[in-house]
């Protein structure tokens, strides 16, 4: 299915490079594995080609689907998952992180951030920003062949940027 060299995103880590393809005995059965190098925090994965379908491995997003991610990013916060209760917002991220898809991972990003910037996040919750982030920016490293600091600028400015507009709308909606 993927050959080495390929770029590939595993939900909940982020994407990587196939950077070899290993024949392993793991409790007495021979499998072909796929050794993948994560770019954000050295991580390799080993991940049998069997399972990569269940899993939800694919490729990396090109480019265009990349960009798209700043348009998200720049759009003011979504009022309804801003509210919700601490719980449901918590598992709305979760699923929206698990599926692996770069899109609803930078809404999760923009919300979490907008949260942070208004009123603080809990512990989990920062954890789970710092987890988006990161997933966020392993793709875009790869799809975009810039450097993780650039990238990573670039996502501050637009979230500020959003932040900043979505409270100058509110503050003119009250005038």
């Amino acid at each position: 299915m993927f050959n080495i060299g390929d770029k590939v995103v595993y939900p909940m880590h982020g994407a990587g490079t196939i950077e070899a393809i290993e024949e392993k005995e793991m409790l007495g059965n021979i499998e072909d594995y796929y050794i993948i190098k994560m770019p954000v925090g050295e991580m390799k994965l080993m991940v049998p080609t069997s399972k990569v379908e269940n899993i939800g491995i694919r490729e990396v997003s090109d480019k265009s689907i990349s960009e798209k991610v700043f348009d998200i990013l720049e759009k003011p916060k979504d009022p309804y998952v801003h509210d919700v209760n601490w719980s449901k917002r918590y598992n709305l991220n979760v699923e929206k992180i698990k599926s692996g898809d770069i899109l609803e991972v930078a809404e999760v990003v923009r919300e979490l951030s907008h949260r942070h910037m208004e009123r603080g996040l809990s512990i989990g919750e920062k954890k789970m920003l710092g987890t988006a982030k990161d997933i966020l920016l392993s793709e875009m490293v790869l799809s975009q062949n810039e450097s993780h600091d650039v990238l990573d600028a670039k996502i501050e400015n637009a979230i500020e940027d959003s932040y900043n507009n979505s409270s100058n709308i509110g503050e003119n909606q009250t005038l």
